[in-house]
């Protein structure tokens, strides 16, 4: 997960994504200052919008002890919010968990580690990274390196392997079973990098542009219907232990070829 110092975050500065980033008692330290802040005051509806796509907010409206207690049973830390200039309401706070895949969002996908999001997709019913939606993929792949296989027990831990070389490279793993053949999942958090997006100078000339906003200037385009001439184009090179499921390793020894059957071969 991406460090950051949370007190260098405010109620101006958090958005859907890095609001993942902060604790109730951050919540409770922005909402200090709006008391103070006649602008975030009259915006906080705003704010506390933002607030609710990484926490649940309830508002106490029978200010008793034993009510109190029923709040801080369910998780909820308790402190106020200001209305305006002389009013506060008292409110519960409690960061909203991420246990189903149905929980992952593009905004928190990078503020969960490899070995937290392996723990979600194992909750799934155990089905393996194929049981998943391609929605949930896609989110999942927005802020991961995945891969998988799918190797006999006895041949998943080899010495050499996949498995050796991406828990060497700083993989997770999450091994689900499937009878006598184990599925690896295999998680690692990409690193941060901005978009490029396309500027168009007066020569125009093409120069890619590093600013965060105003992503319009870039098309996304599809890859899938990127350069459709090589759809059919054979790369040998892309044949490898990841890119195929079930490969059992033969010995040509063994296969029985007689030389009438390589002759037959070669006539065609």
């Amino acid at each position: 997960m991406k460090d950051i110092d949370k007190k260098s975050l405010t109620l101006k500065t958090i958005n859907k994504s890095n609001v993942w980033d902060i604790q109730e008692n951050d919540v409770f330290r922005m909402l200090e200052v709006a008391e103070k802040d006649s602008d975030i005051r009259e915006n906080i509806k705003h704010y506390i919008d933002i607030i609710k796509s990484a926490f649940e907010v309830e508002e106490i409206k029978i200010d008793r002890p034993e009510i109190i207690k029923k709040y801080e049973a369910r998780g909820f830390q308790i402190g106020t919010m200001p209305v305006d200039e002389s009013q506060k309401v008292k409110i519960g706070i409690k960061k909203r968990p991420i246990l189903r895949v149905t929980d992952l969002t593009y905004e928190n996908i990078r503020h969960i580690s490899a070995t937290k999001l392996l723990e979600v997709i194992d909750r799934n019913f155990g089905g393996g990274w194929d049981s998943l939606s391609q929605s949930i993929q896609d989110i999942i792949q927005s802020g991961f390196d995945i891969s998988t296989t799918t190797l006999p027990k006895d041949r998943l831990h080899k010495v050499g392997g996949m498995y050796e070389k991406k828990v060497a490279d700083g993989f997770e793993v999450l091994e689900i079973s499937k009878g006598a053949w184990i599925e690896a999942i295999f998680a690692k958090l990409k690193p941060e990098t901005e978009k490029p997006r396309l500027k168009f100078g007066t020569d125009d000339s093409r120069k890619y542009d590093s600013d965060e906003d105003d992503d319009e200037d870039l098309p996304e385009i599809d890859e899938k219907y990127d350069n459709d001439d090589d759809d059919d184009a054979f790369d040998e090179d892309k044949l490898t232990e990841e890119s195929y499921r079930t490969t059992i390793e033969e010995n040509p020894e063994d296969l029985d070829l007689t030389a009438e059957d390589v002759a037959d071969d070669d006539e065609y």
